[in-house]
């Protein structure tokens, strides 16, 4: 189910906002993870870099048909085979991580200077995503400054989801 429209642009208009090995160097990935599962894969700009820094798998969800298709391109073109893409939206992230499980989030600054990303009445501050992530069972870790557009959220799962939630 799409909740609402996020305004993605062209994948070269994308792609200039980003240094995705940067930030994921800066969020902590790196071989030591085993299994990922970025939720809004998009064009693949993270999942391809992901896939071939962690030792496991790269679960890549989108609810966007052509999204997954790139990115299932992507991973051909890379000769890499450990992406999974699938068509769905992120509502499960709880449930399907592991306990101690780690979830980043990534997201466009709360800042209408920003040149790109969703409006400004549905772009959520970083406090927003903690606070919801932590309504359902996450715990904050750290938040990182991912300059120039976005900001990230680390946090961990260490219970399991409050049965209100369901």
């Amino acid at each position: 189910m799409k909740v609402r429209e996020s305004g993605m642009p062209e994948e070269h208009v994308w792609e200039d906002f980003f240094s995705p090995g940067t930030i994921l160097k800066t969020m902590g990935v790196s071989s030591g993870i085993k299994d990922v599962a970025e939720f809004g894969c998009g064009y693949g700009t993270f999942t391809i870099p992901t896939a071939k820094m962690v030792s496991g798998k790269v679960y890549a969800l989108d609810i966007e048909t052509e999204m997954i298709e790139s990115t299932q391109r992507k991973a051909m073109n890379n000769r890499l085979r450990n992406v999974e893409t699938i068509l769905r939206d992120f509502m499960e992230a709880h449930r399907i991580l592991r306990p101690n499980g780690k979830l980043g989030i990534v997201h466009w600054n709360y800042d209408p200077a920003t040149p790109r990303g969703p409006p400004m009445e549905i772009r959520p501050q970083p406090e927003q995503c903690i606070h919801w992530a932590e309504a359902v069972g996450f715990v904050f870790q750290q938040q990182k400054d991912l300059q120039p557009y976005h900001y990230g959220v680390l946090m961990i799962k260490t219970t399991d989801i409050p049965d209100w939630v369901i």
